[in-house]
């Protein structure tokens, strides 16, 4: 198991509903900085993006099946990030989980590995066999990706995460090649089953997952900044002043409280 340091033995898990990807970061980003700070204690963001391709250090830019201008017309942002591994797509009907923890260890592998067995323990439970190719990192069925991971870690901390596909629009996936593997698919909860899930459910049994496997308990909401629960604001109108307020190099409240 992965020992944490804050020693409670306990994690907040915040489910931030449909954020931008933008902001998501951004929050994830002051969070992670407030951990290492040892300000707030460990917690797991949840949510779900827009659609949006995301780009890690490891390239990307080449994996792209069609242009930036053929993406933006189909709806589909573009990001670049700091987790490892290469593009990869994030949108509706995905559980996206972000763990913001302090590791009592440097091995980054075995955090991995334990990031991708909680998809492995989830997915299972819905009765599909899922696995690891040794190679390439997330959960596959067979040879269908079915849940994307990538970590990053700074100061002991940890930052991005896993993002499982439970009823994703399937087309989006063909504007790309995941995470660089052209002869490799993707697959879904929805596609493998034949039926709906249900995105309440998937997240419980993500949390009673995470919980066993990490050896820790899950706890829903998060008491050092219970205001984060309120919808993040969305639209061209929070661009705008993000952008304002960064030409004129202001400082706020709401940054300082680590607001979302």
């Amino acid at each position: 198991m992965v020992a944490l340091d804050d020693g409670r033995g306990q994690i907040s898990l915040l489910r931030l509903g449909t954020v931008e990807y933008r902001w998501a970061l951004s929050l994830m980003e002051r969070l992670a900085e407030a951990r290492r700070q040892d300000q707030i204690g460990d917690l797991i963001l949840l949510v779900e993006h827009p659609p949006v391709i995301t780009l890690g250090r490891g390239g990307g830019s080449e994996d792209l099946r069609v242009s930036e201008e053929e993406l933006s017309r189909k709806g589909v942002g573009l990001f670049q990030t700091e987790r490892g591994g290469r593009a990869t797509y994030h949108g509706p009907g995905q559980l996206v989980a972000y763990p913001i923890i302090k590791l009592s260890h440097s091995d980054l592998h075995r955090y991995l590995r334990r990031l991708e067995q909680v998809i492995v323990d989830l997915v299972t439970q819905y009765g599909l066999a899922a696995g690891r190719i040794e190679r390439y990192p997330g959960v596959w069925i067979d040879a269908n990706k079915i849940a994307a991971v990538g970590v990053a870690v700074s100061g002991g901390v940890t930052t991005h995460g896993v993002a499982l596909n439970v009823a994703p629009p399937m087309e989006h996936f063909s504007l790309l090649v995941p995470c660089g593997l052209a002869d490799r698919g993707v697959t879904s909860m929805r596609r493998e089953l034949g039926h709906p899930v249900d995105p309440g459910a998937v997240e419980r049994k993500f949390a009673s997952a995470f919980a066993s496997v990490f050896d820790t308990e899950i706890h829903w909401g998060i008491q050092e900044a219970p205001w984060l629960l309120v919808a993040a604001p969305q639209g061209e109108g929070i661009d705008l002043l993000s952008d304002l307020l960064g030409k004129l190099e202001l400082h706020t409240v709401c940054q300082e409280a680590r607001c979302p």
